[in-house]
């Protein structure tokens, strides 16, 4: 039989460590954050079976089998999340990229003795963190997934952190305990419900995943009827179950749609690796997907809708642009249109983007929630597909 070596997971938890220290990515003026990930390491919440992409689909690691493929896995890198659920060929929840896990613990700013509600509790590291510091008993979480629940339950409790798991739709959040000081969710949402501002004290905060792409923090208002706030930063998150769904792929939609036009692109597609441009065009087109690779002879931007239309958009260093679309809807068209909207309000950052809340409505506003542009998608997203497949406790 063979023997297998044993992992130094101290030394994987070192690297990450120094690895989030040399990327500027420890928040300054959260101290707590590096110190809790130390206290409550990643890996304590990894299952014995992860996920990795296999280059066409998820391959199952097992600890038992090749603790060293696992703890790779679990300490891929700062940027990396790591699947711990697959349904039906897609991934359902992760652990969260501990670069993105820190920026929103910051982001949410919570204070030893507050009152806390995750809404997603995945794996439990996240909730566990934020026991380090509110304190025994002062953390509740909900997760959709029952079967994650109990896990995540007993990896907490393992930690030796004390935090409320209960299994529910994340969507109405917790009455019970309520009001909180501090709601966090994990997975994203495109309509933060109402139900968060309800059961969030005037003052209180409550950060969120927004629409897959960035996150912001929502600052109630003292009459409770109202909550705003600032964009925060850019990162991917699952959607909640109740979302859209995760769609068609490219490669599915390109492989049966057929190209219908090919055309000069008027915009270089290398910019569409700027992270400012991509919330914005992700503003202006919601339910548009963009992913860029570029290399130093030139880049090479592929969008499709989750549905029927796709686009590639190629350019060279020497050469113009071409656009290859395929589908009813031209997406190459649309960014354009979309593209131009952005340059013609001053080109804001992502930065500059906020986001108010009242019972009956939410909006996007640039540089003043008051007297600031309202920002509405350039045209309707297409109507909703089939509902998604990863529960209020989704994330990444």
């Amino acid at each position: 039989m063979e023997i297998l070596e044993p992992v130094d997971l101290d030394g994987y938890r070192r690297r990450l460590a120094d690895g989030m220290a040399s990327r500027g990515c420890w928040p300054e003026d959260s101290p707590w954050v590096r110190e809790a990930v130390d206290a409550v390491p990643r890996d304590l919440f990894a299952p014995e079976r992860v996920w990795v992409w296999g280059g066409e689909e998820y391959a199952p690691v097992d600890r038992a089998a090749d603790p060293r493929a696992w703890a790779d896995a679990v300490y891929a890198g700062v940027y990396d999340s790591t699947v711990i659920q697959v349904t039906d060929g897609l991934p359902t929840s992760s652990l969260s990229c501990v670069s993105v896990v820190a920026d929103m613990l910051d982001s949410l700013m919570p204070e030893p003795g507050h009152r806390v509600l995750e809404l997603g509790t995945g794996a439990g590291w996240n909730a566990a963190l934020l026991g380090v510091r509110a304190g025994a008993g002062r953390v509740a979480s909900v997760e959709f997934d029952a079967e994650l629940a109990y896990a995540a339950r007993e990896r907490i409790g393992r930690a030796g952190a004390e935090v409320s798991v209960r299994v529910g739709d994340g969507t109405h959040g917790l009455l019970e305990g309520a009001p909180y000081d501090r709601v966090i969710a994990t997975y994203a949402v495109e309509e933060v419900p109402w139900a968060w501002v309800e059961q969030t004290r005037p003052g209180g905060r409550i950060v969120t995943p927004w629409g897959r792409l960035g996150h912001v923090a929502l600052t109630v208002d003292d009459d409770g009827r109202s909550a705003s706030g600032w964009m925060q930063g850019l990162g991917m998150f699952m959607p909640s179950r109740y979302a859209a769904g995760q769609g068609r792929a490219f490669h599915e939609i390109r492989d049966t749609v057929p190209p219908g036009t090919e055309s000069p692109f008027p915009r270089e597609p290398r910019a569409l690796t700027d992270g400012n441009l991509l919330f914005a065009l992700r503003v202006l087109l919601p339910d548009v997907r963009i992913t860029t690779e570029s290399d130093g002879t030139g880049a090479t931007a592929r969008l499709h809708d989750g549905g029927s239309s796709w686009a590639t958009l190629a350019g060279a260093a020497d050469g113009p642009a071409v656009a290859r679309q395929g589908g009813p809807r031209r997406l190459a068209d649309d960014v354009v249109r979309a593209w131009r909207r952005w340059e013609d309000a001053g080109a804001p950052s992502l930065y500059d983007f906020g986001m108010t809340r009242t019972p009956d409505a939410q909006y996007i506003w640039s540089g003043d929630r008051d007297t600031g542009p309202r920002w509405a998608p350039v045209r309707p997203p297409r109507s909703a597909g089939r509902a998604g497949l990863d529960g209020s406790g989704a994330r990444v």
